[in-house]
């Protein structure tokens, strides 16, 4: 099937209006097509090359529109950075309706009741690190909204200068926020609370249709599911930046990528988003403002769910959820497949070593997935090495109780350690080009985004060392 052949449903507006506004995209000048991800077309049932439909472009520009769409801007509120905004919504996004359990979405295509001050855009850059991202988190095997497809155009944006306008068609199977539950609650639309969990239940959790102790139930998921997504972030190195309440997905995928970073040396407390002058959302700080997310999300579902109840749910599983997730992920990343009374405390000596030692933390899992007892080549990358020394003694003497052999060892590891992750510097290097109209790179990204873990020989370079002068970067939410 090709895209354009595509029909549109919208249950999302046989909600009340209060939950959306109609409005109609405001196109692009001189559009062009940049990039096409044909695996996130995969999930819409396309399976005809999407460079070959003609009418594509038209359809992301908000030119033309598929059948059955109807474009509109949901409502949310939100707290950002704990403090509590009444009103959010898209303010540059534009839903077009749902197909295949997929809701799809143009972000960039203009103004909406909810832009507030802004100008319903999204310029090149920030729409090519959130176009790359999204496919990247998906290959690195964690839940996330998906993009189909990147656009450029002549178009004007003014930020902290004039760059051009892009548009990302991005997809979801929800994109219900912690903070739309809250926009009920706060204007004292308790009834439509109810409307929305439903709406929740059957979109995202049908198998908890009709139970007894439903609303506790979905709370419930949501919680194990926001817990296991902290988990795989953690693992990876990634840095989400904005973590409010706004851009918290009800079903627990990864979604609004803005000044995110994957960890260049291992820093617990960096923080990716110069806007986070406290460091709230810092490296380390993302699981315990997951929580407090959580927490915001069961105080406002209280007039349809007991709250001691959801906060009983919360205090019983979400750390348990969390830390049982994170360990069998690291202890996967060490290559242990025995569970053994020490590996604790290996994994909390290694993750100190790690900082003390100013080392890459995805190279430094990358070369201990061929580990062989020969240090030299890990320590190489360390700026200070006496920690890491001794931590890989002990590891040494750990795989001696092992049963796997160290080639199978060695072949699960590089499994699930990446070779490629899509550090800031190297997509700034993407960025660069393609605003000199090179879309090389932003399509070469895309290949070793969707298929991290391969080596890629011809790509090589794009897993080069990052400058000592763009190390862990602060990025800001300008976009």
């Amino acid at each position: 099937m090709k895209f354009s052949n595509l029909k549109l449903t919208t249950p999302y507006l046989k909600l009340a209006p209060l939950f959306y506004e109609k409005v109609e995209p405001t196109p692009l000048h001189k559009p062009f097509i940049i990039s096409t991800s044909q695996s996130a077309a995969t999930l819409l049932g396309v399976d005809e090359d999407l460079a070959l439909d003609e009418v594509l472009l038209a359809i992301v520009n908000g030119e033309r529109k598929l059948e059955g769409s109807e474009t509109f801007a949901m409502c949310y509120a939100g707290h950002q950075f704990t403090e509590f905004s009444g009103r959010l919504g898209d303010g540059r996004v534009l839903n077009l309706g749902k197909v295949n359990g997929q809701n799809l979405q143009l972000k960039g295509a203009g103004l909406t009741l909810y832009s507030r001050l802004g100008d319903g855009r999204a310029v090149l850059r920030s729409s090519i690190r959130e176009y790359l991202m999204s496919e990247a988190m998906f290959g690195l095997g964690i839940v996330t909204s998906r993009a189909l497809a990147l656009i450029g155009s002549q178009t004007d944006v003014r930020r902290e200068h004039l760059e051009k306008g892009a548009i990302v068609l991005r997809l979801s199977p929800t994109w219900v926020r912690f903070g739309t539950f809250e926009y009920l609650n706060a204007y004292g639309e308790h009834d439509k609370l109810k409307v929305l969990a439903d709406y929740v239940i059957d979109e995202s959790f049908p198998y908890l249709k009709g139970c007894e102790d439903m609303y506790l139930k979905m709370y419930t998921e949501i919680v194990k599911n926001t817990a296991t997504t902290l988990a795989k972030w953690q693992s990876v190195g990634f840095n989400h930046g904005v973590m409010n309440t706004d851009n918290m997905s009800i079903d627990g995928r990864t979604i609004d990528y803005g000044p995110f970073a994957f960890l260049d040396d291992y820093d617990p407390n960096f923080v990716c988003n110069e806007t986070d002058k406290q460091g709230m959302y810092s490296f380390s700080s993302q699981p315990k403002a997951a929580r407090w997310n959580l927490d915001m999300l069961a105080r406002v579902l209280s007039p349809i769910l007991d709250y001691e109840l959801s906060e009983e749910v919360l205090d019983d599983l979400y750390w348990s959820t969390y830390t049982k997730s994170c360990s069998e992920i690291m202890y996967k990343k060490m290559g242990l497949q025995t569970k053994q009374d020490e590996d604790k405390e290996l994994l909390e000596a290694l993750l100190r070593a790690l900082a003390s030692a100013s080392i890459d933390y995805t190279e430094f899992f990358r070369k201990l997935s061929r580990f062989s007892g020969d240090k030299s080549e890990i320590l190489a990358s360390c700026v200070r090495r006496e920690s890491l020394d001794a931590w890989l003694d002990r590891y040494s003497i750990r795989l001696e109780k092992e049963v796997l052999s160290e080639s199978e060892r060695h072949k699960k590891m590089l499994a699930v350690n990446p070779k490629y992750v899509l550090k800031n510097h190297i997509l700034q290097e993407a960025i660069e080009k393609a605003e000199e109209h090179d879309f090389g790179m932003v399509n070469e990204l895309l290949k070793v985004a969707l298929a991290p873990f391969d080596e890629h020989p011809e790509l090589e370079h794009l897993c080069k060392a990052t400058p000592m002068d763009s190390k862990n970067i602060k990025l800001s939410c300008s976009s």
